[in-house]
């Protein structure tokens, strides 16, 4: 399953009761995929074309409009590339993301950072995250002793400027947007080295996962 297909249902239920779609995103790579995932779901009639979606991340808004600037270096059709930086509102200012807690009725909002360790997103989580009716959409891995990995594993509380706030919110994280390459997938990498390697590092990574990787390496 894509990440078009797995985060459809998840929204759809969340549009139907009337609630907020919340999205930690990583503001270079992952956002964009977000918001291409979401313009072509709209553009499929698989979500309402009338779906307000917000991008509150400068960084994000400004890794969104290299796309454009660079259309020779990526694989997205001129027609993809527009769909995809004109899906969303872009909110620059922190005016501009406090007037979202003005608004009612379905909306998606896409803010940094990925992990919930800082950033807009903790407003946005410390207001929707205590209502049942809002989804919470996790978009990528989340690190052990995050707050995206205290959401994920669904804590019932998470520690917000201070304050432990609910979590009563559905929380769905999305498998197949993961950025990160398996371990099948680095063996062949290493595999195409034509020498190998004196010594290898395992980083990013839990320490079960990291050490079988270290063994299946070692083999």
């Amino acid at each position: 399953v894509d990440v078009v297909h797995e985060m459809l249902e998840p929204i759809k239920k969340t549009i139907a009761r009337g609630g907020v779609v919340v999205a930690p995103v990583f503001a270079v790579g992952r956002a964009q995929a977000m918001q291409y995932a979401l313009a072509q779901l709209k553009a499929d009639g698989a979500l309402p074309s009338h779906l307000p979606v917000f991008l509150d991340s400068p960084m994000a808004i400004n890794s969104t409009a290299l796309y454009k600037r660079f259309a020779a270096e990526h694989r997205l059709a001129p027609e993809q590339t527009a769909a995809m930086c004109s899906v969303a509102q872009c909110l620059r200012t922190a005016e501009q993301s406090k007037a979202l807690a003005q608004r009612h009725g379905p909306m998606v909002i896409l803010a940094a950072s990925g992990m919930a360790t800082g950033g807009r997103v903790l407003h946005h989580l410390k207001l929707y995250a205590p209502h049942a009716r809002n989804l919470i959409l996790l978009t990528g891995f989340q690190s052990p002793g995050t707050r995206g990995a205290s959401l994920a594993a669904h804590e019932p509380s998470v520690r917000i400027h201070g304050e432990d706030i609910a979590v009563r919110a559905e929380v769905v994280q999305l498998e197949s947007a993961s950025a990160h390459a398996d371990a099948a997938q680095i063996e062949a990498w290493l595999r195409r080295m034509p020498h190998a390697p004196q010594r290898c590092f395992i980083t990013h990574g839990e320490d079960g996962p990291a050490d079988l990787m270290r063994q299946r390496i070692e083999r």
